[in-house]
């Protein structure tokens, strides 16, 4: 592998080698939906259903499967749960469970010939035989003017920095990317009050993340997430999630004229 020059984009890290070490501060997987089954009615009239056996999901979405899940705790009857189809290696699945609000989050995350390479589509959805509490999910710029560190491991560290519906920067500040910076897209909806999903979807590395973080101790943050894409050869996909914990650095209040937020 070439030596890393910040200006030059083709010796950046190709996704496939960030991954070792980078999930040292991923929570435990949860087996609380073993035994359940769930059926989403999805905002453009799709369904969406799952069954948990174990750490295994059988999933009904355009065609069916089963395939190795992981689910991750949020909060209280909020649950992440991410899996990769062995069938359609181009796709990840990513699902956000409030069983308290009865709503929940598809995000479809898919390599393609696209700028970026990996696109993301969202579904907000509600769950049978839950009661639908609350507005329905939607984008939020709940998250613009904010600073933030994320430390995924004793080596990885970066501060993202939100700067509009549409894009916010990312600067690795400790590990193999040291120094490396960009600006891309991202994506932010708001499950419960202080958590948001917060998405993004890169130009150079042919890579999309799904997150979602808790933001409501701004001294202690936490995050939970996946990163996807084409490893080093630009062929194979590669699927891993990871944890941060974080803390809010600052906050950018623009005048209201000209606040990226509106």
């Amino acid at each position: 592998m070439p030596e890393l020059t910040l200006s030059d984009t083709s010796t950046w890290l190709p996704l496939d080698g960030l991954a070792p070490g980078f999930d040292a501060n991923k929570a435990p997987t949860v087996g609380d939906l073993h035994g359940r089954s769930y059926e989403l009615t999805c905002a453009d009239g799709t369904t969406f259903g799952a069954s948990f056996t174990g750490t295994r999901i059988e999933w009904r979405y355009h065609g069916s499967g089963t395939d190795r899940c992981e689910t991750f705790l949020v909060d209280d009857d909020l649950y992440y749960v991410q899996f990769h189809p062995r069938a359609r290696q181009e796709e990840a699945f990513t699902l956000l469970l409030d069983l308290r609000q009865g709503r929940a989050l598809l995000v479809l995350s898919r390599i393609g010939d696209t700028s970026p390479r990996v696109t993301q589509t969202f579904l907000p959805a509600t769950v049978a035989g839950l009661e639908a509490r609350g507005e329905p999910l939607a984008p939020s710029t709940s998250l613009v003017g904010r600073r933030v560190l994320w430390v995924y491991s004793t080596a990885h560290a970066y501060e993202h920095v939100y700067l509009s519906p549409h894009w916010y920067t990312w600067q690795c500040l400790a590990g193999p990317e040291k120094g490396l910076a960009d600006t891309d897209e991202n994506s932010v909806y708001e499950l419960r009050p202080g958590i948001y999903v917060f998405t993004w979807r890169e130009k150079v590395i042919p890579c999309a993340s799904v997150t979602v973080a808790d933001h409501r101790d701004a001294r202690n943050l936490r995050s939970h997430g996946v990163l996807f894409g084409l490893d080093s050869t630009g062929k194979t996909p590669t699927h891993f999630t990871f944890g941060a914990h974080g803390r809010l650095l600052s906050t950018t209040v623009h005048p209201e004229t000209f606040d990226p937020a509106r």
